[in-house]
């Protein structure tokens, strides 16, 4: 998928779910459950040694959108492609694992928070930056400051976002979508509350309406 292509998709949502899964056994009722609950996307957050296995299940359901997060190497960034992530999102600016995205066509979103990063991301034409964490290092505000300098580029913050401060986000132009985990927080999954996720999925999705 292109970057063009992915953005439109995930602007649609406006919410991207940010995961961390402890056994990839819970991938699947959790794809169904954001299926169910009209969120199909997915950042599967490289935190843990189930999230290869968890992106190759959450795969097989063709509606799912699925991307790696937290990304520190090379050697993931292969490992998520192989598994079948169609977007790789990264904490900071690492320019190994951008230089590998963009010489095999994988749409990344590296982490910023500086202008110095920011300046990275015009060296290899990226449109959209990872700002994290988003809440700690001044949120909106600082959105607004970085995008003085450099209009060209849009953002997706996380970091301490949530159902109480996503639509501030969401109302600035800058901002693409939002990540967010409280839908499918880590205690949800790990006891299985599957129908609460897709419950707080559907809340979600309406509240961004």
């Amino acid at each position: 998928m292109n970057m063009n292509t992915l953005l439109h998709k995930i602007a649609e949502m406006k919410i991207v779910p940010v995961i961390k899964i402890d056994a990839a056994a819970d991938a699947a009722p959790l794809a169904k459950a954001l299926i169910a609950g009209g969120l199909p996307l997915a950042e599967v957050t490289f935190r843990t040694a189930a999230a290869e296995e968890a992106i190759r299940e959450m795969k097989k359901f063709p509606e799912m959108l699925v991307g790696a997060g937290t990304i520190t190497s090379v050697e993931q960034a292969k490992a998520a492609c192989e598994a079948g992530a169609e977007f790789l999102v990264t904490a900071g600016f690492n320019r190994a694992v951008t230089e590998f995205a963009v010489e095999n066509n994988v749409p990344i979103f590296p982490g910023v928070c500086t202008p110095t990063e920011m300046m990275l991301l015009l060296e290899y034409n990226l449109p959209v930056a990872k700002f994290f964490p988003a809440e700690q290092y001044g949120g909106l505000a600082t959105i607004k400051a970085l995008s003085a300098p450099f209009p060209g580029i849009k953002f997706m913050p996380t970091g301490g976002i949530n159902e109480k401060n996503i639509l501030d986000y969401l109302a600035a132009p800058q901002i693409v979508a939002c990540g967010g985990s409280w839908m499918v927080k880590e205690a949800l999954i790990n006891n299985h509350q599957f129908g609460e996720i897709e419950r707080l999925a559907a809340e979600a999705v309406q509240l961004v309406k």
